[in-house]
């Protein structure tokens, strides 16, 4: 279901044949790598599955990532074709001789799915470049090149946001793809086959939209209704219009729905499950969230790495509020030490998350070194600090190099919004470490209150250390209208610290 026309599984396996048997007619061959630089539209689900049926590696790219973002991306996974959205075609010029892109298939939302009349060409008769829809007319009685694919081919490159470094390509093989289909549906225990109606609003090009917004809903042969991009309007409008059963989301989307001031006009209640992820979801705003809608957020984690998924709650049994849950099936997960990465740790202990399954990837493209540093002996190290309680459910306490240490003292950010999101004035919170010529680092907090509400520094201040030890409250406060957000919605704490190191550098004495 996309912008109020119906697809049928059947009219979709046909126009991904005659995608595949044109790709191949036009050169594309077994191991190719073709980007896919496109918003959530049908021709992003037919060109992912032409390009893995004909044996090639589909690389997901931002569309709202910069010419020389693009060049980086493009270059480093060696692409060679692109099927892009016509209004990206100015940048992907840009860039065309650079990095020696051979194919360019361009596409618009007006295209849908219908093919162009025969013989209309709207890119004209520039060398290389093809209209998506023209090409999905001429594979239309062609014959889909019979390749062989195993379960360990490369799949996919999915590359990692660059919020922790340089973006990296993760190898991602069709057994990896598969596995963690298979795990997330088998864990959802109440997801009935041809029933199901999913909301993919999430980014198909994310990892996470990808694999539990398309491939889990084709996999349960439910009904995709698909939305280009996440406005809260638009979404709850939607919801009302259609009735989804399931929604895979992040914390802000479900922040924005539960603050909207005409919420209860809108009909929510077909939604069974908000499976959440990307980050942490405060522990106060799903407790407020479920009472507001009555819809149940499971609370989950995956990683880029892993395809991505590897924990949840349970859908039924029990569920953990503030905890990523248990690991999925076929996968295992242990705290390790800090300092050396060797140690098991016992229950209680923060340590790092190390994770080992099917859905792990082989690598990082060309980057042995920090496979080397991420895979050992089988065991993908997250960076990402947690523990394990006496039940064997986990909890993502905050990443490695997001801790603060204050006067000697270790401050996890995760725990101070927890606290803030207690506030019934702050609609979104972010905590950052900044330098400090005493304590080495002190807790600064990034602010967006709710519509209407006023409050100042001294306030929230004041308001943390009453719930929390005086050396993990806030020190200095800044209130903002909007928090920086990656494509998926993620809270970019990166960012925020990098404005104060900018701010540090140009106060410095000359």
């Amino acid at each position: 279901m996309f912008q109020g026309q119906e697809i049928t599984y059947r009219e979709l396996e046909k126009w991904v044949g005659n995608m595949a048997a044109a790709l191949a007619q036009i050169g594309l061959k077994k191991g190719d790598r073709v980007a896919i630089m496109l918003p959530n539209c049908p021709q992003y689900i037919v060109g992912y599955y032409a390009i893995l049926k004909i044996g090639g590696i589909v690389v997901n790219v931002n569309p709202m990532y910069v010419e020389r973002e693009l060049e980086f991306q493009l270059r480093d996974a060696g692409v060679e074709n692109i099927l892009a959205f016509r209004d990206f075609y100015p940048r992907l010029q840009a860039i065309k001789e650079t990095i020696h892109l051979k194919r360019i298939i361009l596409t618009d939302l007006d295209d849908l799915t219908q093919p162009l009349s025969p013989g209309i060409q709207r890119s004209g008769k520039t060398a290389g470049v093809f209209e998506y829809a023209d090409l999905l007319s001429k594979g239309d009685g062609l014959n889909v090149p019979s390749i062989k694919v195993k379960s360990d081919d490369v799949a996919l490159l999915q590359y990692t946001g660059g919020t922790t470094g340089f973006s990296k390509g993760a190898i991602l093989t069709h057994r990896n793809l598969v596995s963690n289909v298979v795990q997330c549906v088998s864990w959802n225990q109440g997801a009935e086959r041809g029933q199901e109606r999913m909301l993919a609003v999430l980014p198909l090009f994310h990892v996470y939209g990808m694999t539990v917004s398309m491939n889990e809903a084709i996999y349960l042969a439910a009904t995709i209704i698909l939305l280009p991009r996440f406005n809260v309007d638009d979404t709850l409008e939607v919801i009302n219009k259609y009735q989804p059963t399931r929604f895979p989301g992040v914390p802000t989307m479900y922040i924005a729905l539960m603050n909207h001031p005409r919420l209860k006009e809108y009909n929510i209640s077909s939604i069974k499950v908000c499976s959440s992820g990307s980050a942490p979801m405060p522990v106060e705003a799903l407790r407020q969230f479920e009472e507001l809608t009555g819809g149940k957020i499971s609370e989950g984690y995956g990683l880029t790495e892993a395809s991505p998924v590897t924990h949840s709650n349970p859908f039924s049994g029990k569920r953990k509020v503030g905890s990523i849950g248990l690991p999925r099936p076929d996968t295992e997960a242990k705290i390790m030490d800090l300092e050396t990465g060797e140690k098991e740790l016992s229950p209680g202990e923060i340590g790092e998350l190390c994770i080992r399954g099917p859905q792990v990837m082989k690598g990082y493209w060309n980057r042995p070194e920090e496979t080397r540093k991420t895979l050992r002996d089988g065991w993908l190290y997250t960076g990402d600090i947690g523990r394990m309680d006496e039940e064997g459910y986990f909890y993502i306490v905050d990443r490695k190099k997001d801790m603060i240490i204050c006067g000697g003292y270790n401050v996890y950010p995760r725990d101070v919004e927890e606290i803030l999101y207690l506030n019934p004035k702050i609609q979104e919170a972010c905590i950052v470490g900044i330098p400090d010529p005493y304590r080495g680092e002190t807790v600064k907090a990034f602010i967006v209150l709710k519509e209407g509400e006023k409050s100042s520094e001294e306030e929230i201040i004041e308001f943390c250390r009453k719930n929390l030890a005086k050396f993990k409250s806030p020190t200095v406060v800044e209130f903002r209208k909007e928090l920086p957000k990656s494509h998926v919605g993620k809270v970019l704490r990166k960012i925020l610290r990098e404005e104060e190191e900018a701010k540090k550098s140009s106060i410095r004495p000359s």
